[in-house]
This record gives C-alpha cells, structure tokens and sequence, in this order.
C-alpha cells in the first residue's frame, strides 16, 4: 500500500449525511493540512432539518467548502474537480434504504448508477493534462451485497452475486464499476462494505431510531421474523475511524505476473463482528431512553413490541469478518452497543426535547 497524506484538497460526497457529515468533522479536527470540499444534493428521503443541523456543526471552519449539487450532475461534479483538483475523493453520496428500493427504483439508478459513474469518470479525467490526478478513491458499499448468504461471518471474498433488493445490487455493481476503472485506468479504489451503522444524528430511517419515535409516542413497535433478526451494528465513530485509516494508504498499481497491470483495488468489511439478536438490542435501546429520560421510568415496553415476519428485501443476519481490516490497518471497531446506543438516546433527549432544534 502506498501512504497518501490527508492534506490538500479531499472531496467528501454524501457530506451532509449521517457517514460523510462524521467524517468531515474528524477530518477538519484531525487533518489541518486538509481543506474538505463537500457536496450533497440534500434530498428529502428523511427530514432535511436533520441534515441541515449536521452542517451546522460544520459551517464555523474556513477548511470546509460545501456544495449543494448532485453527484448524478456530470456537468456540476466535473466543475468541482476541475476547480479543487482532489487528491482524495471519498463516496458517500447515495441514495440509501432497502425498503424504499422496491417503490422508488428510480432514485437508486440516478445516484448509485449514474452518480457513481460520474464520480468514476471525474477521476479518470484528473489524470489530464500531466495534473497529478486522484491518489485514492475510497468509497462506500454496504454490507446488504451478501445478500441471504448462509455462510457466516461475511468475509469479503464470498460470493455476492444473489442480491435481494435493487440497493444492494446498486452497491454490488458500484464494485464491479470501481474494480474496472481500477483495471483500465490505474485510478486506486477501496470500497467498504459498511454493516448497520448508528448513533447520534444517525438516518431516521434506520430501526434503532424509527423504534426510538414509536416508543416515545406510545405506539407498537413490529420486530420483523419475529425477533430472530441479527445485526452487526456498528457505531458511527468506528466507522469513521476505519475509513480515515483506509484513506491514508492507497492500494499500490502493480504489475502481475502475466505483464499485465494488476487493479489497484481493494474491499474490507467494517463492522463490529459481534451480531446481536434484535429482540435483545431493542431491550437494551429501551433501557437507555428511559435513562435519558427519553421513555418514563415506567415504560411499560412489553406492552409496545410486536413479533411480525420478515419482510421483502431484508435478511436475518449480518455478520462482518473484519479479518482484513486488522491485518492491514491494525484496526476492528470496538465500542459496546450499550454504549453507543446510550449516546444516541442522550443525543435524541436534547435535540428532539430539548434545544437542539433551534
């Protein structure tokens, strides 16, 4: 692997997103040679207040260009590149959620497709001319592209060619994409598969927060295959942590044995490796609200679960290998999900009852 320095200009797509808006504050706090460009077309998937508060806590540094634009824009992605000239373009920007996938196919085509293909292009391009060009291009993936795989934990080398819903054949193909690109053009590409990230200012679309809603409403909250889901939920400040390891060192070109170039590409999974039972995580996130004193301390929350089956497009287990991870950067993410889940409903008692609205 070749070292890149987090300095000079870094392109964050999606910076206005639960991932991309972490990352830039860690960047900005951890990287002062870096000036963080970042773009984001602030759609309405979820309550754009959210994420208009995440810039907030971005908007006091001089290090930071945001852009409200489209990455499915070619002309509008293309004028960034040519202006700031990144040496690191991280991906983030996408059109997320399983669900919505089945009723919404459209969105993912336009941002996971075709924004991702502009992305790819802009990086090509940046070659032009003798400039220096993109070092590294770490992008996003998920851990979705297992699809139902049987074979547990998920290593990145398992077969992941039997999707079971459009966004993650979208992110499956954002691989293959990037691997080509790799192959032709030399540009360095990392994609990580990300497992169920969480915490604070996290994607109201997620359970762990549509449960927190529900929960503080009074209403019933459906567990789905009746409580025998797993996930590897990994907390937002291990995520980022992971991805500013992998951004640092850029897969090296290289030539095979057969004098043909070898892509500079690679895959890791970031997750905790520890799946927990659903049933058992919405306990412990029942617990934590009434500690924060988001649900009285006595909420009665038997009374507002109920055990449903699976539904269309979801799977009953996630599980990351994190082998690689490790053996390359020394790293796994490492915080308990009590703790993380403490945070997230520390952080839901003053923005949503208290003062963080305004």
């Amino acid at each position: 692997m070749s070292r890149v320095e987090l300095s000079g200009s870094i392109l964050v797509t999606g910076a206005a997103g639960f991932i991309g808006a972490n990352l830039v504050k860690r960047l900005l706090a951890d990287a002062p040679g870096a000036h963080i460009v970042g773009v984001d077309n602030m759609n309405d998937y979820y309550d754009v207040s959210l994420k208009e508060y995440r810039l907030r806590a971005l908007s006091g540094s001089d290090r930071f260009t945001f852009v409200r634009g489209d990455i499915a824009d070619k002309a509008l992605l293309d004028a960034l590149f040519a202006e700031h000239r990144p040496r690191i373009v991280v991906n983030l920007a996408a059109q997320a959620g399983v669900r919505w996938s089945i009723t919404h196919p459209d969105d993912y085509v336009s941002s996971n497709l075709v924004g991702f293909f502009n992305v790819l292009e802009a990086c090509r391009h940046s070659y032009d001319g003798g400039a220096a060009g993109v070092a590294h291009l770490v992008y996003a993936s998920s851990s979705s592209v297992y699809g139902a795989n049987a074979k547990v934990p998920y290593r990145t080398d398992d077969r992941t060619d039997a999707p079971v819903s459009l966004y993650a054949a979208t992110k499956k193909s954002n691989e293959l994409m990037a691997h080509a690109y790799a192959k032709l053009y030399g540009i360095p590409c990392t994609g990580l598969r990300f497992f169920t990230v969480y915490g604070p200012a996290g994607r109201p679309d997620m359970a762990y927060f549509g449960f927190t809603d529900k929960l503080r409403a009074g209403e019933t909250i459906r567990i789905f295959n009746y409580g025998n889901c797993r996930r590897d939920f990994t907390y937002i400040d291990d995520i980022v942590e992971g991805v500013v390891r992998v951004m640092a060192s850029a897969p090296d070109r290289a030539t095979g044995a057969d004098g043909l170039p070898v892509p500079p590409y690679r895959l890791y999974n970031i997750g905790g490796g520890r799946p927990e039972n659903l049933t058992d995580f919405v306990r412990v996130l029942s617990e934590e609200l009434v500690r924060a004193g988001v649900l009285p301390p006595d909420y009665d929350f038997e009374a507002h679960k109920q055990l449903v089956p699976m539904q269309p497009g979801d799977v009953p287990l996630t599980f990351a290998d994190t082998a690689a991870l490790e053996a390359d950067f020394g790293y796994r993410p490492s915080t308990p999900l009590r703790e993380g889940l403490r945070r997230f409903a520390a952080w839901y008692r003053t923005y949503y009852m208290g003062e963080g609205q305004n």
